[in-house]
């Protein structure tokens, strides 16, 4: 990156999970970076020492003039959302109003203040239940849940505003976001987490008393459910190399699967656990979830070959590893 690429990014949502290690891979990068988060799910000490951080919401239009005022912002890498999808189901109106209403009113205030390239938090869970096994960028998008929802109506109107106005856009799908940063600057730190990885990790150091395989009879090598887990710090890196490439063409969006293309069966991610932590973890074989496919994996070839993305911890044990050392220090940092 030269310096004349270097701008100062926005990233919304950055105390949460995902949000905090695209901080961090910015800053190893050398990225000016700010961060605005309303503290509702996200931690203060995700934030490291010396990135300014704004508290408050995304929908405050005041708020988010000020701020690009004061930083220059000249990109925005947009995480701040609800995530959980059974409760999507349950109080849809929720996931609108913070999913897509929130967008629509930071998208606004972007335009406005004529910031021109924009990254999305996007999600697999658009794509529905695929009738196909790999699933690229072409595959039908037909979201089962009001989560998935959300995230496609912010896609459409990013879509609609960069064809309106100087503004392009990457919006990401991500598959299943696992494991924490390697160096255990940030993690998975939300109690009461639904992630697989997090929650067997959890099992095994005794915070939880077993973990629910939901489905033993899919269409799998051994009956349950196939996902494609990617390391949150590889993902974090897809979005620094997305933004490079959205200022080199400023007239090109891309909207980008963000996968490894391989599977791991629910078991097959237990019995790593159980490798990694040697503390074999009890499990409740349950029906299955309404909705759940019986195996989802991306086609990452088009991220492959539009960005110089070359993940780095692709290998699950080196992914609940990292996991593991995360919560342990997590363990501490409550403890304090």
């Amino acid at each position: 990156m030269t310096d004349t690429l270097r701008t100062s990014v926005l990233v919304t949502g950055g105390a949460g999970y995902i949000g905090s290690h695209a901080v961090l891979a910015l800053l190893d990068a050398g990225w000016p970076v700010t961060v605005v988060d309303n503290l509702i799910t996200g931690f203060r000490f995700a934030v490291p020492d010396g990135v300014t951080f704004y508290e408050g919401d995304i929908e405050d239009g005041e708020l988010m003039a000020r701020i690009f005022s004061e930083q220059s912002i000249g990109a925005i890498m947009h995480f701040a959302g609800s995530v959980v999808v059974p409760e999507s189901v349950s109080d849809p109106l929720k996931y609108y109003h913070n999913n897509t209403a929130k967008s629509r009113s930071l998208i606004d205030a972007a335009v406005k203040a004529g910031v021109p390239h924009f990254i999305f938090s996007s999600t697999a869970a658009t794509y529905g239940v695929p009738d196909v096994e790999t699933v690229s960028e072409d595959t039908a998008q037909v979201p089962i849940n009001p989560y998935g929802w959300s995230k496609l109506m912010t896609e459409q109107m990013l879509g609609d505003v960069a064809a309106a106005h100087p503004m392009n856009f990457g919006a990401l799908r991500y598959f299943n976001v696992a494991g924490a940063d390697p160096q255990a600057r940030s993690g998975q730190s939300t109690a009461g987490a639904t992630h697989l990885i997090k929650v067997a990790i959890e099992a095994a150091l005794g915070k939880r008393e077993a973990v629910s395989v939901f489905g033993t009879d899919f269409d799998t090598q051994d009956g349950t459910g196939v996902r494609d887990y990617i390391h949150v710090s590889d993902l974090a890196a897809a979005h620094v190399l997305t933004l490079e490439a959205l200022m080199a063409q400023p007239a090109r969006s891309l909207t980008m699967n963000a996968g490894y293309g391989r599977g791991f069966s629910v078991l097959e991610v237990l019995d790593a656990v159980d490798r990694v932590t040697n503390n074999p973890i009890t499990r409740h074989m349950e029906e299955r979830r309404a909705g759940d496919p019986a195996s989802l994996i991306s086609d990452p070839s088009l991220i492959r070959r539009t960005v110089p993305w070359q993940p780095q911890y692709m290998a699950l044990d080196l992914i609940i590893e990292h996991a593991l050392a995360w919560e342990r220090k997590l363990t501490d940092l409550r403890q304090e």
